[in-house]
């Protein structure tokens, strides 16, 4: 099946409100709390896989002031979220909603449960109330609710049911990511000829969305501050606003905002909030040290969001591995070389040159430490792509690197998804050692 840069972005690409796991897991409640009759809920159950319990597990919630928790977040999405709004589902969210999802959680009736053998993206949602069960389930994407039960009775027809599966009942996700596969890097850059006015229009929608983020972190430096530090070390003289400094920056303080739980939404990119202020901030930051038509940055960031799919395509939506360094670091890589007038070649050298630099950074889960993150991924890419421009390229002799871009992308799929199980697994049992307090 034949796929264009515009379904690319339809299906990659859309706003998320908060860090995209606590959102999935509200998601999950607030679809089944509409099949209620009564609205009236008494207890809710949830089963996740590991790497939603992962990210879902220490960052804050927006709209909460600072709550956190897979079973909060459940709390929120039945209490007040709307599943309409799909990633954005808890914009809906109010103080009253907060007040009864802490009631609920503090007495005991939400319950969490890891599913350590599962693989891939699951949630699946129990809610209990007024003599009625309803259940939802989501997979492989983070707002893709598959299943709707109320009273063990399938619902058939819903608005939040997907409305056009692939082939043979597969995914549509699961078809693009089938395709990309067997595209070469000019192919995935030649997709940016079917870009037309409605997509250029959505890619500076996500840009506008994703410099809101940051000029909120900028300003009041929420999370660890870690954005506006670097701004703050910039004005006394102790680092000097480069390309790389104002990548990090513009990334880092978006990123403060995001995971302190600031109630504005993130243009995301494969699924992730983070992924998209990656894939989009450190282009967007270059431009200002460039004479460009502003038509080749929207072109840029097209084709970073194309390079982060195509590499998820091969990790998986959620990993051991940092997609935001590999993947969207890779996408953003490409963006700006192809942006400062690099060739084919150049955006090769450039993306081999990232993921010989970042692909060892692991994902510990979302939380506030991501902006740092975001900040490394950031000025490499931006490093990854200066350095291919002046010829410097990594062998493919060295570690993982592949003889092409592709076979590079390739191998850090193989790395992900055969190399670090155990990674990821240690990374969670870390986790599950500490003490967390919702409430």
């Amino acid at each position: 099946m034949e796929f264009r840069v515009k379904d690319i972005l339809k299906i990659q690409v859309a706003p998320a409100l908060g860090c995209t796991e606590p959102v999935a897991i509200a998601l999950g409640s607030a679809a089944a709390v509409s099949l209620l009759p009564e609205k009236r809920i008494d207890a809710i159950e949830i089963w996740v896989d590991p790497n939603i319990y992962k990210n879902g597990l220490a960052v804050s919630i927006p709209g909460t002031d600072g709550l956190s928790g897979l079973d909060m977040a459940s709390a929120l999405g039945a209490m007040g979220g709307d599943p309409k709004l799909r990633l954005e589902v808890l914009d809906s969210v109010d103080e009253a909603a907060v007040t009864a999802a802490i009631e609920m959680v503090k007495a005991g009736r939400v319950k969490v449960n890891l599913l350590r053998d599962q693989v891939g993206l699951y949630i699946r949602t129990v809610i209990n109330g007024g003599g009625h069960t309803a259940e939802s389930v989501i997979t492989g994407l983070h707002d893709n609710v598959v299943s709707l039960v109320l009273d063990g009775q399938a619902i058939e027809k819903s608005d939040l049911l997907p409305h056009a599966a692939g082939k043979n009942g597969t995914s549509r996700l699961a078809e693009l990511e089938a395709w990309l596969k067997d595209l070469t890097l000019d192919q995935l850059i030649q997709l940016l000829d079917d870009l037309d006015d409605e997509d250029r229009k959505f890619l500076q929608a996500g840009i506008d969305v994703n410099l809101r983020l940051a000029d909120y972190g900028l300003k009041h430096g929420p999370g660890l501050g870690v954005g506006r530090t670097m701004e703050r070390l910039v004005r006394q003289g102790l680092i000097k606003r480069d390309m790389l400094v104002a990548a990090r920056i513009l990334a880092s303080s978006a990123a403060d905002a995001r995971m302190s739980g600031v109630k504005l939404p993130a243009m995301s990119s494969a699924g992730s909030g983070n992924h998209g202020l990656t894939a989009i901030l450190p282009i967007v930051a270059v431009e200002e040290f460039l004479s460009v038509d502003h038509a080749l940055v929207i072109e840029a960031i097209g084709l970073s969001h194309i390079i982060t799919a195509y590499v998820k395509a091969y990790t998986g939506r959620l990993s051991a591995i940092c997609g935001c360094s590999v993947a969207a670091g890779a996408g953003a890589t490409a963006g700006i070389t192809y942006l400062m007038g690099g060739t084919k070649q150049h955006i090769a050298g450039a993306i081999k040159n990232l993921t010989e630099d970042l692909a060892g950074v692991i994902c510990d889960g979302a939380k506030g430490g991501c902006a740092l993150k975001l900040a490394t991924a950031a000025g490499t890419a931006v490093q990854a792509a200066l350095f291919s421009l002046q010829g410097v390229n990594v062998s493919f002799t060295d570690g993982i690197i592949g003889r092409s871009s592709e076979d590079t992308m390739k191998n850090i799929g193989t790395l992900t998804t055969q190399g670090m199980i155990e990674t990821d697994r240690t990374i969670l049992n870390i986790m599950l050692e500490k003490q967390f307090s919702n409430v």
